[in-house]
């Protein structure tokens, strides 16, 4: 069942940026490309119309290319058109044909379990109710009970192979040492079969999605106009790639999810402030509402005076309260600047002390350890004679509390969840120390 859209999302309104929807994707960069642009500009400007953007579970979660999506569908929504959010729990079974090699199948439990997280977040960005309330659906509802046979007769007849095997992905892998199954083959069958499913149960006459699912979209396209003799449209949003040409949307090797269970809101919060000063504005663009003034404002001050990169802090407050809430984000803001600025870290929950200082240094003491081998644990001094010299010259923190006595033992009431210290020399050096159950000295 589909859960309340975030009070965020929820917010945006119907304002004047929304009266051209089409000059608006436009502008903000999302047609990378389309079917016929003056009928769909037509249709866009015309009466509501239903369309769908579909998500396989793959994975537990969705990821930042997703949210290009999410958000463009929540805009055509607030310009008046009604959503339709696709989850494939068919689909998913089998996976999108990936330009290098076969995905691994997941289980059918899975994948259903899947079904039910990709749900739940898609939900978050549509709004139920109104006078264009979204739908919800899942695929399998509609493939589940076609037999092979009824799929070939009634689906299969109207694609064509060589057609197919133009598509970019299936090209990919026809030219590969890998190859491709026809599990893999027969992908672009089922996505047309959604277009077709969604075009006669709800009038569905656009499909959006990324521009490397352009074949997958146009085989809904040709199928809806070969099966139903109907011209129906799809828009592909483009790839964001970073200024530099590395791939968007990845820290450290890893992608960045919208579950805080897999990316914690402090690492997203921190990925989006990160944003290079060449980015930012066409991030702003693709990932928020703010309205154009806003947006060039924003622009002039990345020109005018980058220090202070006001437009990275709007923009990763904006995202990460779209995503995960205002009051998430302002205790993520309120936490960094606990840990790293001289705040009392004290009241910091567990879960955002342990995200917060992710990366910092990390060593270990036993209970009962002065500050001086606390220091020399956290490495950031090389022995006990410079940890007393860093006291003695005032620049030693325990907690962000200034320490004076270098023979002075930590206490129990000190340590922060029980077990951690946050230690800090100078202004900028920090580090933790997680202090044991055993007593210094020994058992």
């Amino acid at each position: 069942m589909p859960v309340e859209s975030s009070p965020s999302v929820k917010a945006q309104h119907n304002d004047a940026s929304f009266a051209n929807i089409w000059a608006e994707l436009k502008w903000r960069g999302l047609v990378h490309i389309s079917t016929d642009e003056v009928e769909l500009e037509k249709a866009l400007s015309g009466e509501p119309l239903s369309y769908y953007c579909g998500f396989d579970p793959t994975a537990p979660s969705l990821h930042l290319g997703h949210l290009v999506q999410l958000l463009t569908m929540r805009r055509l929504q607030l310009a008046g058109h009604r959503p339709i959010g696709l989850v494939g729990g068919s689909t998913g079974l089998i996976g999108d044909p990936r330009p290098t090699s076969e995905r691994t199948l997941n289980t059918k439990e899975t994948v259903a379990e899947w079904v039910g997280f990709l749900q739940a977040q898609v939900s978050r960005y549509l709004d139920f109710d109104g006078t264009n309330p979204a739908q919800m659906v899942n695929n399998l509802d509609w493939t589940a009970p076609l037999t092979a046979i009824d799929f070939l007769r009634e689906i299969g007849k109207h694609f064509r192979v060589g057609t197919m095997i133009k598509k970019d992905a299936v090209s990919a892998r026809l030219n590969s040492d890998a190859g491709i199954s026809y599990t893999e083959f027969s992908y672009q069958l089922l996505q047309g079969l959604d277009f077709l499913e969604l075009f006669r149960k709800y009038d569905c006459t656009l499909q959006t999605g990324g521009s490397d699912q352009w074949g997958n979209l146009t085989a809904g396209v040709d199928l809806i106009h070969r099966a139903e003799g109907r011209s129906v449209h799809a828009i592909g949003t483009p790839l964001i790639t970073n200024s530099d040409g590395s791939k968007f949307g990845k820290s450290e090797g890893n992608a960045i999810w919208i579950d805080e269970k897999l990316t914690s809101p402090y690492e997203f919060y921190q990925f989006w402030l990160n944003t290079a000063d060449a980015d930012v504005v066409e991030r702003l663009k693709v990932f928020t509402f703010m309205s154009r003034e806003e947006i060039e404002d924003l622009g002039a001050a990345v020109s005018e005076r980058p220090h202070l990169r006001e437009a990275q802090r709007a923009l990763a407050y904006d995202v990460c309260s779209l995503v995960h809430g205002t009051d998430v984000t302002d205790k993520v803001i309120a936490a960094s600047s606990a840990v790293f600025g001289r705040g009392d870290v004290t009241g910091l929950d567990e879960a955002t002390l342990k995200s917060v200082t992710a990366e910092l240094p990390r060593g270990s003491a036993q209970r009962g350890a002065t500050v001086v081998e606390v220091l020399v644990a956290s490495g950031l001094v090389p022995s006990n004679s410079a940890a007393r010299r860093t006291i003695g010259e005032g620049g030693a923190y325990v907690n962000n509390v200034k320490v004076a006595d270098a023979d002075a033992v930590i206490d129990d009431t000190e340590l922060l969840h029980g077990r951690y210290l946050l230690v800090r020399r100078g202004k900028r050096n920090l580090a933790v120390v997680e202090v044991g159950m055993e007593t210094a000295g020994g058992r």
